[in-house]
């Protein structure tokens, strides 16, 4: 009879859920309701807190699996470390988020996702891998002349402008607005008609096209800084990129291409805060040197940390607390596909959208922390985004009056006497 043996992967699948469904070990549980996402402690072997016996309890016990155990009486739980995680960066049953991770707490962990069946597709892992190698070596060719500082907005676009574009052009949310301005009748609003049709309610409407949001001139980031509370600088920005840093006496620009791109400096401690704000701000500021890139593209607004302070950071798409890792590759912190849709809800009559974006630098940050207890709390508006959210209400607005007039007819219906203007020239 022909012997069938297992794969590894599917050992490590069944072996790892198994554990962490156990409970036995501290610190490794499930992330999520569904349980589809699990924790694993992540500590480093060298701190000084760290417990052989606990924080590498799991990794000793998939060593001792694989039987690949140290000799009785020997530890090293680097080694055990290295084993399990190999393991799980090769199998395609599982995937890191790394966004869900936290590595820079007391009790450091990584999140993994079981990845269904069907996302296991062995041409799309070895297609993907390709991709990235590729990436990689450009990157490292492009190097030699630019930092990586230097070229994330080019980055995001090039990979963006191979992949289908998604953004808020699709489906007229971007483009030409309709504005509905209700005229005033002199004339009263219910016009008698012959005896054999109902009475009917005629509104004059006008339409107007707006520009286009996101027009030259028209900002792309609003930038508002605030130390304990406190508003400290302002900034709109009109382009695709912004670095937010603090910048030393002198600094030299950064340049994309040979052009340089708006940075905005975090200021220095307001002169009334007492001196133990004042040395805790300062101090903070010491590691925002490189501080944090963000850049406006077709999919929506990604963010790059630089700096070696840590960056936590809360969006209306996404529940914190998140950590901006300083990873390789940027963090998309707004999506306006997502915006689209509830853009589109909110006319249907659901919720009204939020576009603001918080950032806490130096300092962990959750939803429901008192900002004014923050030292440096950085917050980013998008007024293209607020002016779509303003056409919509203004739409809803409209549509309400519309329904009450509707309602006042015996009929049900309004007739609408549509007259389009020409489009007014947009001053530059």
């Amino acid at each position: 009879m022909a012997s069938v043996k297992i794969r590894s992967t599917r050992r490590l699948r069944s072996w790892l859920v198994e554990q962490v469904s156990s409970g036995k070990y501290n610190g490794l549980m499930w992330d999520n309701a569904e349980k589809t996402m699990f924790r694993i402690p992540w500590k480093h072997a060298g701190k000084q807190d760290f417990r052989t016996d606990e924080d590498a309890a799991i990794f000793k016990a998939w060593a001792e699996f694989k039987g690949k155990l140290s000799k009785p009486g020997q530890a090293d739980p680097a080694s055990w470390k290295t084993r399990l995680r190999c393991a799980l960066n090769k199998s395609p049953e599982f995937r890191e988020v790394t966004e869900r991770s936290q590595l820079d707490i007391s009790e450091p962990y990584k999140v993994y996702e079981l990845v269904p069946l069907s996302e296991q597709g062995v041409a799309d892992v070895k297609k993907e891998s390709g991709e990235k190698a590729v990436r990689r070596s450009k990157r490292r060719q492009r190097s030699d002349t630019e930092s990586s500082e230097e070229i994330l907005p080019k980055m995001i676009k090039e990979e963006e402008t191979a992949a289908q574009q998604i953004s808020l052009e699709m489906n007229g949310s971007i483009g030409n607005e309709i504005t509905l301005h209700l005229e005033e009748l002199t004339e009263p609003m219910i016009v008698p008609k012959s005896a054999n049709m109902l009475n009917e309610i005629q509104l004059n409407v006008t339409i107007e096209t707006a520009p286009v949001p996101g027009d030259k001139v028209s900002p792309s980031f609003s930038v508002s800084v605030y130390y304990l509370g406190e508003e400290v600088l302002r900034r709109d920005v009109v382009g695709e990129d912004v670095r937010i840093a603090f910048v030393p006496p002198s600094p030299s620009p950064p340049t994309l291409n040979g052009c340089s791109f708006p940075r905005i400096p975090l200021p220095p401690p307001p002169t009334h805060c007492d001196s133990a704000q004042s040395r805790a701000i300062s101090a903070l500021l010491q590691y925002l040197e490189k501080g944090v890139v963000l850049t406006c593209s077709g999919r929506g607004i990604y963010a790059k940390r630089f700096c070696l302070g840590r960056v936590f950071w809360l969006g209306p798409q996404r529940a914190g607390p998140n950590k901006l890792e300083r990873s390789q590759e940027p963090t998309m912190i707004f999506s306006k596909e997502h915006f689209k849709q509830e853009l589109d809800n909110f006319r249907a009559g659901g919720n009204l959208p939020q576009s603001e974006i918080t950032m806490c630098f130096g300092e962990e940050f959750s939803e429901g922390d008192d900002l004014a207890e923050k030292h440096i709390i950085i917050k980013i508006s998008l007024p293209w985004a607020d002016k779509l959210i303003e056409e919509a209400q203004s739409f809803r607005n409209s549509l309400s009056i519309l329904q009450s007039l509707a309602q006042q007819n015996p009929s049900g219906e309004v007739t609408l006497n549509l007259v389009s203007l020409p489009e007014q020239p947009v001053n530059s």
